[in-house]
């Protein structure tokens, strides 16, 4: 089983992108896993993170080819 620490953080944004960052990082058999710090801090109850930014986060092996994938999902303007 993997670790946090195995983990690197590739996309942050809405939950709607990153839902489809996921699908197609799916598609490519890179598995990922996403944190809401905003909604886990309202279910804790106790604020936490900003409201509809969520990160998606890959094992660090497939950081590379991830990182390229949402890069190209998701050019900066």
């Amino acid at each position: 089983m993997s670790s946090e620490e195995d983990y690197k953080r590739i996309y942050t944004g809405s939950e709607v992108n990153v839902m489809h960052l996921q699908n197609i990082l799916e598609e490519q058999d890179i598995p990922s896993r996403v944190r809401n710090d905003f909604d886990s801090g309202l279910r804790a109850g106790f604020g936490g993170g900003l409201p509809g930014q969520v990160q998606l986060f890959v094992l660090s092996e497939y950081y590379d080819k991830a990182l390229k994938i949402a890069e190209e999902t998701f050019p900066k303007e």
